[in-house]
């Protein structure tokens, strides 16, 4: 066992795992935060999307030991204080799920593209969650949501900021 620590979602963790273990399982399994979710395990999909120091990685391809000391950011930290996320009301707002299996790593995916562009065209928004794939709504309602989101740039910065800690 390897001891690491992580601040998930502003909380601090200390915890012992195997130098195996991927950081997608330690966030599940040890920590109960099942709103990553596990698809391909190939990093293929993007369901496991996390941000990982502001920086979006595939949870499935990332040993926890290589996340010691780094702050996480899972789908449930996206909310903050009750409310939903700029990206999460737009998602809603804009029906852009439908199972909800992809959700979570389309709302990383988007929270992190905003809080680097703030005012994207519809073919930017398309490129960036081209590496993300959804088997059920046809994507239409996942660009719009993202283009409803980029409305709302201060809420988006606040998520990410509160990572940083700022």
């Amino acid at each position: 066992m390897v001891a690491i620590n992580l601040t998930v979602n502003g909380t601090p963790h200390h915890l012992d795992v195997e130098p195996r273990w991927l950081l997608a399982d330690v966030l599940r399994e040890n920590l109960g935060l099942t709103g990553t979710h596990l698809g391909c395990e190939q990093g293929v999909c993007g369901a496991c999307t996390v941000l990982l120091d502001a920086r979006p990685v595939r949870s499935c391809l990332t040993l926890a030991v290589m996340a010691d000391g780094a702050e996480i950011v899972t789908v449930e930290g996206l909310a903050q204080n009750g409310q939903l996320s700029a990206v999460q009301n737009a998602f809603w707002q804009e029906h852009a799920l439908q199972c909800g299996f992809c959700t979570p790593g389309f709302l990383i995916t988007a929270t992190h593209f905003l809080s680097q562009n703030p005012h994207p065209t519809r073919a930017q928004i398309r490129e960036a969650l081209s590496g993300n794939l959804c088997r059920c709504t046809g994507y239409q309602n996942i660009v719009n949501a993202v283009e409803r989101a980029s409305a709302a740039p201060v809420q988006v910065a606040k998520a990410i900021a509160s990572e940083d800690g700022n």
